[in-house]
């Protein structure tokens, strides 16, 4: 098998189209279509079920999927090899966290870490839903919440915190809640279907309001516009709370549960150079602005 036309395959298949593909990879969609015919030959199998208006792998195309990955990866890594000095960590490094998470944190590393590896690519999905790291072919996951059994390698990167707080103009109108039970009167801004908030020690609060999303980002925007209350990441909000945007509150029962930063990556042969550098960088900007850093766990259990 060619290395072009598996890297090809990988392309559609993280596309989803042969013409996406073509565009990411600056080929024609003859060649495209060439490519992926002559790799199925090679296989012995059909590879892609394609129609005029979408495309998905056979169940061939999603067994060859994470070997012709792990090939690539051997291929960036053993030129990186040869070059060290010149060209640093080499090859597609896929990444997904929350949006908000995204704009607040990663983003800013990432003109950085590009500019310091010319050979590296990042591919990033920004979202509050969990990805399938096997299945959609993520390196790596960065998530502040408690951790599933998932069979993932899990490096808490930060030790982190939720910080409830709200809009100034909120606390005008309807008050500073000073024990846990008064969050109950409240309009409290939270996850779809979440009834309770929970915090340390074991306690949780029952906690109601006329508005739910699905999305942290929103929650962070109904809280700067007076909507309410939030339970926000302290990382999130930090900014608003210095600049004056938002009021942290604070009960006099109780603090918010936890909230550390996590890495989550698949035990393939161990860390690569790729996903190392995108942690250690994260953790070095946690350990500037003073949240401390933790240790390496096996996803099996509990992780706290």
């Amino acid at each position: 098998m060619e290395l072009r036309n598996l890297r090809l395959f990988v392309e559609i298949a993280q596309a989803g189209s042969l013409a996406a593909a073509g565009r990411r990879l600056q080929l024609s969609a003859m060649a495209v279509s060439r490519g992926l015919s002559t790799l199925e030959q090679q296989v012995g199998a059909r590879l892609v079920h394609r129609s005029t208006r979408s495309l998905s792998l056979t169940a061939e195309g999603e067994a060859l999927l994470p070997h012709a990955r792990a090939i690539l990866e051997e291929e960036a890594q053993a030129r990186a090899a040869i070059h060290p000095a010149t060209r640093g960590i080499a090859g597609m490094l896929r990444v997904t966290c929350s949006a908000s998470f995204a704009r607040k944190v990663l983003m800013p590393l990432n003109p950085g870490l590009l500019g310091e590896h010319p050979e590296l690519q990042i591919d990033l999905l920004a979202t509050d839903t969990i990805a399938d790291l096997t299945g959609q072919g993520i390196d790596l996951a960065i998530r502040h919440a408690t951790l599933p059994d998932s069979g993932l390698i899990a490096r808490r990167i930060a030790q982190g915190h939720r910080q409830l707080c709200a809009a100034p103009s909120y606390l005008e109108e309807h008050g500073m809640p000073l024990r846990m039970a008064d969050l109950a009167k409240h309009r409290c801004l939270r996850m779809s279907g979440v009834t309770h908030w929970a915090f340390g020690q074991g306690k949780r609060c029952p906690v109601g309001g006329r508005f739910t999303a699905s999305s942290i980002e929103a929650l962070h925007d109904a809280c700067l516009t007076g909507m309410g209350i939030a339970a926000l990441a302290d990382w999130n909000v930090e900014a608003d709370l210095a600049t004056g945007r938002l009021v942290a509150i604070t009960v006099q029962d109780a603090d918010p549960e936890p909230l550390d930063v996590w890495a989550l990556y698949p035990d393939r042969r161990g860390i690569t150079p790729k996903v190392r550098l995108m942690i250690d960088a994260l953790a070095e900007q946690f350990a500037a602005s003073g949240m401390r850093q933790g240790g390496l766990y096996p996803n099996t259990g509990n992780t706290q």
